[in-house]
């Protein structure tokens, strides 16, 4: 009986998830005139016409291409600060430990709006303005501290005796890290990695003052899809969808370990 009525929730709410995806995907593969008419609920055909034109006559493939890139250059770069000082924060023990967590947060208070200005000018100081890793690095900034947040916590997880165990056998701080820790945190690290591509994916605001010509997938739907009729609009959803998804499918099985489940 348990286990009919845990299948049960997950299908209800598996269903209240997936079903306006379904119907996002659906309406954008509807043709206009099956669209608006208010008779039929399915779509007598399927089309691909929207998502073609979102993706080469309003420039959505390109648009899609530059979100992926901003996306994993973001991931990349705040991996590479976070890793460490979520290590720091968790292993040593310093004056200022709980300031330096809390001012994390604090950043996140700052509404962006505030240093757009200040923002931009710096970019274009730098002749970082309309560019791929200008972008990039404003998404990092942003997602840096839950970065260094969240893989703090999961490195607490994670008993120093596993470390000590490594250094007795001739291995270094550093090679206890890489060989022991870090395949360790590896279902924590995919928790965080997604959290991270999926706030860039979705940053619409900073892309679009920083960006003319090479804006992201978000930024150029607000600048063209956001004008055009409704079902270009719901082919910008599924396009805003898909990537997201196949992103968690391909690193699934590290989230499925955290919770102790193997996944053949």
């Amino acid at each position: 009986m348990k286990k009919f009525f845990i299948i049960f929730l997950s299908v209800i709410i598996s269903l209240w998830f997936l079903t306006p995806v379904f119907f996002i995907v659906l309406a954008s593969l509807t043709p206009s005139s099956d669209y608006y008419n208010p008779s039929r609920i399915f779509p007598s055909s399927l089309t691909l016409e929207h998502l073609y034109k979102l993706f080469v006559t309003l420039g959505g493939g390109k648009a899609t291409l530059v979100s992926v890139q901003v996306a994993l250059i973001s991931i990349g770069i705040s991996f590479l600060l976070g890793l460490p000082a979520g290590y720091a924060l968790t292993r040593y023990v310093f004056p200022g430990k709980n300031i330096i967590r809390l001012s994390m947060l604090m950043t996140r208070s700052i509404p962006l709006i505030v240093v757009a200005v200040p923002l931009v000018v710096l970019y274009m100081r730098f002749n970082l303005a309309d560019t791929t890793l200008g972008v990039a690095l404003a998404h990092a900034s942003m997602i840096l501290p839950f970065v260094v947040l969240i893989t703090s916590s999961v490195f607490s997880g994670i008993s120093v005796e596993y470390e000590e165990a490594g250094m007795v056998f001739g291995l270094s701080r550093f090679q206890a890290f890489i060989r022991i820790t870090l395949p360790l945190a590896l279902p924590g690290l995919a928790a965080s990695a997604i959290f991270a591509f999926i706030m860039s994916w979705n940053e619409v605001f900073a892309s679009s003052i920083l960006t003319l010509t090479n804006r992201t997938l978000p930024a150029h739907i607000l600048n063209t899809a956001m004008a055009s009729p409704d079902y270009f609009k719901f082919a910008a959803g599924t396009i805003m969808a898909v990537p997201a998804m196949v992103f968690i499918f391909f690193i699934r099985k590290y989230l499925v370990s955290m919770w102790g489940i193997t996944l053949k």
